[in-house]
């Protein structure tokens, strides 16, 4: 919204829409992606709310079209469905010129990003503990990983976002943890190194998971993450 001229718009916004963070600082909460205020909402009378099929739940969806004019439903799959996502935004608020300057930028970004080469490596990408909990190859993290040879394990998931009853997955060549949406630190870091005896990273879980706007910085940071990752060990 901000990228596209629209943040004098925003009327309400969830606790994790935080960025860009002086336009936002002001405009008021109204809950977790999960908790939303639905009365909160109702006295903010917004004409359009932007819902998400992963982040937000279907009833809550479904309560604000019961008092919103306009529900937009976004639910991008991987990298390149952010500019399906630019332009259903830009025609909802009259903004398809710039739209289409958000869409030139990402395809500039990821053309650079195809024309490089990155090693294929087997990752166990952690986004939450007790329990601990990955991402299976169907979904938008997923796909953004494998944009730089990143490919998730274990690779016959049926759950999107599955528990898993141990880290034992023999696939695994390092681990990656997310720092959102737990906040895995160094603490954590050097306790699954020790437990594993796998390579074990911290990995922006914003440049991996947010899409929209934030997708253009992510797909930098990915090809000079992986780029920095040491040199797969030779097959024996």
């Amino acid at each position: 919204m901000c990228e596209l001229g629209l943040a004098h718009e925003l009327v309400g916004r969830t606790g994790f829409c935080i960025h860009p963070k002086e336009a936002v600082r002001a405009v008021p909460k109204v809950g977790g992606t999960k908790s939303v205020d639905l009365e909160k909402i109702r006295e903010l009378a917004p004409t359009h709310v932007i819902v998400n099929v992963d982040e937000n739940r279907k009833e809550t969806a479904k309560a604000l079209a019961g008092f919103v004019p306009n529900v937009i439903v976004t639910h991008p799959l991987g990298p390149l469905d952010n500019l399906a996502l630019y332009r259903q935004i830009g025609a909802a608020f009259d903004k398809s010129g710039e739209a289409e300057d958000l869409c030139a930028r990402f395809e500039s970004a990821f053309r650079r990003l195809r024309e490089k080469q990155f090693p294929q490596r087997k990752v166990l990408y952690l986004i939450w503990r007790d329990p601990w909990m990955t991402v299976s190859r169907d979904t938008y993290v997923s796909r953004m990983l494998a944009l730089v040879g990143l490919q998730t394990v274990p690779e016959s998931l049926l759950e999107r976002y599955p528990k898993l009853a141990d880290l034992d997955v023999p696939d695994a060549e390092l681990l990656l943890l997310a720092t959102e949406p737990y906040r895995f630190g160094d603490r954590h870091r050097e306790e699954l190194r020790e437990r594993l005896g796998l390579p074990v990273y911290l990995i922006d879980g914003e440049m991996t998971s947010w899409y929209g706007s934030r997708a253009l910085c992510g797909l930098d940071y990915l090809a000079e993450f992986s780029s920095s990752l040491p040199a797969p060990r030779a097959a024996a």
